[in-house]
């Protein structure tokens, strides 16, 4: 893969990789850039639906082809279809894509290049993890159409500070690929043409370890995040005691005591 994807001369929106536990999906509208229209999010769903059935899938990667990730929704489709009820469902059908990120059992990587405006950095922010080339850039831009941001701004909150959300939504301002990590946007940053070595770094450490225990802990993870203290403490020692039940942690254990690598069954 490389660090600007090309796009095969297909028409399909949303193109599917698998490779040994790794599924990646890349936006596949490149001459929009990777805008996301109605056709697109409804191929991306029946993709995140596939996956989550998919117990080969360990991994997934959300890429876009061509010069950019995402440029967030398709304005020209917005306009053309000036009814409440069609921007009512356009975002209603955006906000399940983005749940289904959330509720997928596989971790998810973003892999950025390019720009992620709008609610191409609301799916940044949806995704568990991303890893950034040092040529992105990232944008909530609906303000300066006179449009706030309101859908991408669930995401970003539970990633950034209040306030530095709050400057990225009120401005509409780009923020570069470094001030994105240092503000917790994205996990790591490399040259354009390390990003798919450093996705393959992640990947690879993810795939060393149990899936049972990567499933259980994401969909505790995003579970407590909406919860007071102690219920959050009280779901994560029923979920832990759950874990411990399971063959691969007692096979995790005993080869950490034996000090030898562990031999998972995905149990």
């Amino acid at each position: 893969m490389s660090a600007n994807i090309e796009a095969p001369a297909t028409e399909k929106l949303v193109l599917r990789q698998d490779d040994r536990g790794v599924v990646t999906l890349t936006l596949n509208r490149p001459d929009q850039f990777n805008a996301m229209s109605r056709a697109l999010m409804n191929e991306f769903q029946a993709e995140l639906e596939r996956i989550a059935a998919d117990g080969e899938a360990r991994v997934v990667i959300i890429a876009g082809a061509g010069k950019a990730f995402c440029a967030g929704h398709d304005l020209k489709e917005m306009r053309s279809n000036p009814a409440k009820a069609f921007q009512k469902a356009l975002f209603g059908q955006c906000s399940k894509v983005m749940l289904a990120l959330v509720r997928l059992p596989q971790p998810v990587i973003a892999r950025v290049h390019g720009i992620a405006t709008a609610a191409g950095c609301q799916l940044v922010s949806m995704c568990d993890l991303a890893v950034a080339s040092d040529n992105a850039r990232f944008a909530v831009s609906g303000v300066n159409l006179g449009l706030f941001c309101s859908t991408p701004s669930v995401g970003l909150a539970r990633n950034l500070g209040r306030k530095q959300a709050m400057e990225m939504l009120f401005t509409g301002d780009f923020i570069d690929a470094q001030t994105a990590l240092a503000r917790g946007l994205v996990n790591r940053v490399v040259p354009p043409a390390q990003l798919d070595e450093e996705i393959g770094r992640l990947t690879d450490s993810i795939l060393a370890k149990t899936p049972v225990a990567i499933k259980t802990g994401k969909q505790m993870f995003y579970r407590q995040l909406e919860m007071g203290l102690d219920e959050a403490y009280e779901l994560a020692a029923e979920v832990m005691a759950c874990n411990m039940m399971a063959e691969d942690a007692q096979e995790g254990i005993d080869a950490f005591v034996a000090k030898r690598k562990p031999q998972w069954k995905g149990r």
